[in-house]
This record gives C-alpha cells, structure tokens and sequence, in this order.
C-alpha cells in the first residue's frame, strides 16, 4: 500500500498523446454528469415551456376521455385496454417533442468536454470493484468528497430556488383553484415549466465548478511517472524497425528537398558517374560558395537527371567532386581548403556562359583542378559521415 502512494505521489508528468489516445479507447474521458443533467433540465424546460399550450389540452382532454364512461363497454374487459393504448399513444405524440429534445441535450451534454467516444470496455465485469478496501478508498477518497460536496450543493440550490418561487407565487398557485379548468391547466403548466426552468438554471453554478474539476481529475488519473515515459519511448521509438523507418522517411524528406533544389545550382560537379555535388554562389549573400545537393551513384544519377532539364552547367573533375562530398554538409558552405579550385570552376562556368551568349567571343581554357588528395580519400576527422543511405 505504501508503495502505491508512492507511486502515485512521483505520477508528475502530464500523460503522452499515446497514454490519451489509449484511454480514450478504454473509453476513460472527461465526462461531467452536472453538465449533462444541466443540459438535459433547461433544454427540456424550455420544450416544455414552448409546448406547454399544447401539453394543457393534452391533458384536458386525456381527463375527459378517463372520467367518460360507456356502460355497454363495461361488458367487454378488452375495452379498458383499447383505452389504456390509446391513451398512452396519444402520452407518447404529444411529449414525442419534448422527449426529443431531451434526447439531443442529454448527448450534447455528454460530448461537451471530452468529445465523443464508444468503448465497451466500460461495461465489461470488473471484480476488482468488488474490493471493499478499493471501495471505502472511492468513498471517503477525494472524489468521494467532492461528489457528496456536490449532492449537497445541487440539494440546497435547486431547494432553495424551488422554494423561493413557490413561496414567491404560492398567492398564484392558491387562485389556480377558483379559476376554470382551461385557464387552470395553463397556468399549472405555465407554473411548472417556470419552476422547472429555473431549478434547472441553478444547476449551472453546479456545473460551473464540476466542469473545471472532471477535467483536473481526468488529467491527473492520467498522470505518467518518469520511468512510463521512458519505457513508453523505448517501446516506440526504441524499436530497430522503427527507428529504421524513421530514419528512412527522414532521409526521403531531405533527399526530395534537396532534389529541388538542384535547379538553382550554378555548376553541378561531377566524377562522372560515382558523384555529383550542385553548386551556388551569391555574391554579397553567402561568403563561400554552398553546396545545394550532394549524392553518390543512384542519387548522383537522379541529380545529374534534374541538372539536365535545368540546364545546369556540368564540370567533370573526380577529385574535387569527391573532396566537395566528403568535406561539406548539404546547404553549408565549401571549406577554405576548396575556395582555390571551387573559384577556378565557378570563373570558367561564368566566362562560358558569356561566350555562349556572344556567339563571336572567345571559349575560355578548361582550367586544371588541383585538389589535396586526403580531402578526396573519405570521410574527414571531426565531421559526421555523410555517406548516402
């Protein structure tokens, strides 16, 4: 027992989207019975004030019908029982649109705050409720305490709003007696729904505070431990497959942004089938020209494919292209080592554009590219990999 309490005193931390979803599937949500009956008595107070015309001939007329009788009926005992059916079809058409709107109230005052959900787990036996120990715990609990404070407080408001406009119209009620039967039975029910009415307001300041309670109560039974959430993460993304996946999809994300990319490249260096490596340089926005996309054999192919259709310059030169791929991030800058070979292609790209342009001018020289061997050998110390998938 003391072990629970102590569990239940380090239960800090607010429940998981996976811990809500898995209760609302137990159907363990936050419901508010206060604002359920509240619902449900103004909703079928005001039904019943707006048909209560109609429910006042109702009425006069079912007494007709039961205080008339036909003496030869008296001879045939299945006639009681014609009677008593159609009596209570015609209970059941007259009240069909109060009961209606009783309905709608009653579900709308259930899924007010904690939506809408269908478990049968609820009804399922559960002999654990069998426990006298669990139940005197429920009993004298805190809930038990709010929920008896609650009875209490609904006794006394709705009491005494009762009483207060029964004594305020009881002169009304007396004169009911001496008035005819019509004018009677609407004020009767002019009465009643007026008294229902507002008995059912007084509901609201129960549910005023009931309301804010379910919800603080619900999060709370739902509260995680430390050690929850971590095994709730190790359970799920703790998983090979699942963080192989994961790294899988992220890595698709990356690769089709960067993909879209290629087509802002001013030069797409290559080796010149194992690597491609896009290229950029604004002058005045970045200080060093930066590597927009990078990719080795398939994903080379798919970068030399989109440089293509965009008519992005290609510079065949192996050694550079991989020292381009082992040394710099996507969408970070060259490294100073590069700044001397990255120039020399990026100045013969620009001066064959020009050329191309005017048709009478002179090709450029292809330059030669030297580039330190180690920087082009692998992965360089004190930098992540960034070999392809």
């Amino acid at each position: 027992m003391a072990e629970n309490e102590q569990q239940q005193q380090e239960r800090t931390e607010q429940a998981t989207p996976k811990r809500l979803e898995e209760a609302r599937k137990r159907g363990q949500i936050a419901r508010s019975r206060e604002l359920n009956m509240a619902a449900v008595m103004i909703i079928g107070a005001l039904a019943l004030y707006a048909g209560q015309p109609r429910f006042g001939g109702f009425f006069i007329e079912l007494m007709t019908r039961g205080l008339s009788f036909n003496i030869h009926g008296l001879h045939y005992p299945e006639s009681i029982i014609e009677a008593l059916s159609q009596a209570g079809l015609s209970a059941v058409v007259a009240f069909a649109p109060f009961l209606a709107a009783a309905t709608v109230a009653a579900i709308l005052g259930g899924v007010a705050i904690g939506g809408w959900s269908f478990s049968p787990s609820p009804m399922a036996p559960k002999f654990s409720k069998l426990d006298p120990i669990k139940g005197l715990k429920r009993v004298f609990g805190l809930r038990g305490l709010v929920e008896t404070g609650k009875a209490l407080a609904k006794a006394a408001v709705v009491g005494g709003c009762a009483f207060g406009f029964i004594a305020y119209a009881s002169t009304s009620i007396f004169n009911l007696s001496l008035a005819p039967l019509t004018s009677a039975m609407s004020g009767a029910g002019t009465m009643v729904a007026t008294t229902l009415l507002i008995c059912s307001m007084s509901l609201v300041l129960v549910a005023m505070f009931d309301v804010p309670f379910q919800i603080w109560n619900h999060k709370k039974q739902l509260r995680m431990t430390r050690k929850e959430i971590e095994d709730e993460i190790k359970e799920t993304e703790g998983r090979p497959e699942v963080r192989s996946r994961i790294r899988a999809m992220q890595q698709e994300l990356a690769d089709r942004r960067m993909l879209e990319d290629v087509a802002e490249a001013d030069v797409l260096v290559t080796n010149p089938t194992h690597f491609a490596v896009a290229l950029k340089y604004d002058e005045g926005q970045t200080g060093a020209p930066i590597v927009l996309a990078k990719g080795m054999d398939y994903l080379a192919e798919r970068i030399r494919e989109i440089a293509r259709e965009h008519n992005v310059a290609f510079f065949e030169a192996p050694p550079l292209a991989r020292a381009l791929y082992w040394t710099t991030d996507v969408g970070k800058e060259i490294p100073a080592q590069l700044y001397l070979a990255v120039a020399q292609v990026l100045t013969y790209v620009y001066r064959l554009k020009a050329a191309m342009e005017r048709r009478d001018a002179e090709w450029p020289d292809r330059p030669d590219i030297e580039v330190d061997g180690e920087l082009a050998e692998g992965p360089q110390i004190g930098r992540r990999d960034n070999t392809e998938h």
